[in-house]
Order: structure tokens, then sequence, then C-alpha cells
């Protein structure tokens, strides 16, 4: 029987490796044979290669153990629980109980608001606000213009209507109008942070 040569071999190797490359319709047909015989050998390798639900395959965080083979230590993850965390509402307190220096600094900053007799400037105006308004609050009544509030005069006590440790939400009237001046507990002192007109 003659024997093939290497050459022979290598000829035939090459054209079974050519077939696929000679029309589209084979290369498809190959790849779909070789994705079936992998995706085929991935099921019967999965069914057979261990005992797990997962395929085999142990998934990190899972309750299986691990030991590294040095410390002598099984490293199997405990489950932790955070306590409970409170609700994050702010401490009310009674009206009446609101700090007295708060309702003062609120009835000197509504004087303070309301006095801009005719030819007073901007800058007087906040002059006479800066000792009891917050930097950040101050920016904001920079784009005022004193000529714009309607009110002249303080009418009333400043009033508590809500109150917490270092904050109080205070009323006090005014000739035309209400308002309603929040003061809050800074470092340097109590300070208003805002107000509205009621």
């Amino acid at each position: 029987m003659p024997v093939r040569s290497s050459r022979g071999r290598a000829g035939a190797y090459r054209s079974v490796w050519q077939w696929p490359l000679r029309s589209p319709l084979r290369l498809a047909v190959t790849v779909v044979v070789l994705g079936a015989l992998v995706f085929g050998l991935v099921t019967l390798g999965g069914q057979f290669g261990g005992g797990t639900s997962d395929g085999g395959l142990i998934a990190g965080g899972g309750q299986q153990g691990w030991d590294d083979g040095r410390s002598g230590v099984s490293a199997t993850p405990t489950p932790t629980m955070l306590p409970p965390v409170a609700e994050l509402t702010p401490e009310a307190i009674p009206p009446e109980q609101a700090s007295p220096q708060a309702l003062e600094v609120a009835r000197v900053w509504a004087s303070a608001w309301v006095n801009h007799p005719d030819g007073t400037t901007a800058e007087q105006w906040l002059a006479g606000l800066r000792p009891y308004t917050t930097d950040e609050f101050l920016g904001v009544l920079a784009g005022v213009d004193p000529a714009n509030v309607p009110a002249s005069r303080v009418t009333g006590q400043a009033t508590p209507v809500r109150a917490a440790p270092r904050s109080v939400e205070v009323e006090v009237p005014t000739d035309t109008l209400r308002l309603t001046i929040l003061v809050v507990d800074t470092d340097a002192g109590w300070k208003v942070s805002r107000y509205d007109r009621v």
C-alpha cells in the first residue's frame, strides 16, 4: 500500500481549512456548526462539571467558604446588618420656648427693614440690616431697592410661630403687611436668613 508523503498530508489539511473560505454560504455553515459544538460542550460541562446549581461555578459572595491554605482560617462571608437609622426630622420645640435673643433679632431686623426714609441709598439700608443678617442672605438683599419696601414702621411684637433649638420662625406686624422672618443660630449669634411677606 503506498504511503502518503508529508507534502500530501499538508495539502489535505490545507484543503480542509480552505473549504469554508470558498463561498459565503460555506463560511456561514461552518460558523453555525462550530457555534453549536461550543454550546454543546459548555452545556455538557455544566451538567457534569459540578454539583452546584449554578453550573459548577461558585459565585463570589455565596455561602461557600474558602481557605487560603496559609492562615488556616476559613473566609466564609458573614452577613451583616446595619442598625436602623432614625428619620432625619428637625427637632421641634413649643414656640413659647423659642430663644428670646432670636425674637429680639427678628424685631430689630424688621425695624431696620422698614427704615428707609426718602433719599436712603441701598448701601445705607443694607448697613442697617448687616449686623442681624447672615452673609448669604445679605447678598440676596443687595439687589433690593429700599424704595420698593412697602412698610414704614413695625406695629407689634415679634411672635414665634415655629421653633427648633437652632432656628425660630417669627412673625412681625408692620403698618402694611406681616413679615415672617426665619432667624438661625450661627457661630456669630442669631441672624436672619430669610423673610416672607404675608
